[in-house]
């Protein structure tokens, strides 16, 4: 399948998008594995919507394969429902009728912060701002 070559800088936003899922996904990972601090329940379902995004938006990327789009939307916003919720119990706006962090360490705890910012707030930036590239991309691909 053969795609029309666009300017470059319409190209812009998806290479973003992945550097951020790329980045988080490597943050996580690093927190998981280096710094050896399991992930609660919530984390691991953002991270099932955040490492599939890296591996696409990158192929995508590299691949100038505009199809991607919906795939990414709908994965970022899957992840980002749940980093609104994992982030509303977080900041005491949801009171938690579950508690989602009785399989592994607490998300309150300064362990699970990077910078200052709790792991939870990262996680819904993070989606956001794929969001928000990706349907900018979108729309630069629409002109």
């Amino acid at each position: 399948m053969s795609f029309p070559l666009l300017a470059p800088h319409k190209w812009r936003p998806l290479g973003a998008a992945w550097a951020i899922a790329l980045l988080s996904s490597l943050a996580v990972l690093f927190v998981g594995e280096v710094m050896g601090q399991a992930p609660c329940d919530l984390c691991w379902f953002q991270r099932a919507f955040m490492f599939p995004l890296a591996i696409i938006l990158g192929i995508a990327a590299f691949r100038s394969d505009r199809a991607v789009v919906p795939y990414g939307l709908a994965l970022a916003f899957g992840g980002g429902l749940v980093a609104l919720y994992h982030s509303l119990l977080y900041v005491g706006v949801i009171p938690a009728p579950i508690v989602p962090c009785t399989g592994g360490p607490s998300c309150s705890g300064e362990s699970m912060a990077i910078g200052g910012v709790p792991l939870p707030l990262l996680s819904l930036a993070a989606f956001a701002l794929i969001l928000t590239l990706l349907l900018n991309f979108q729309r630069r691909l629409k002109s």
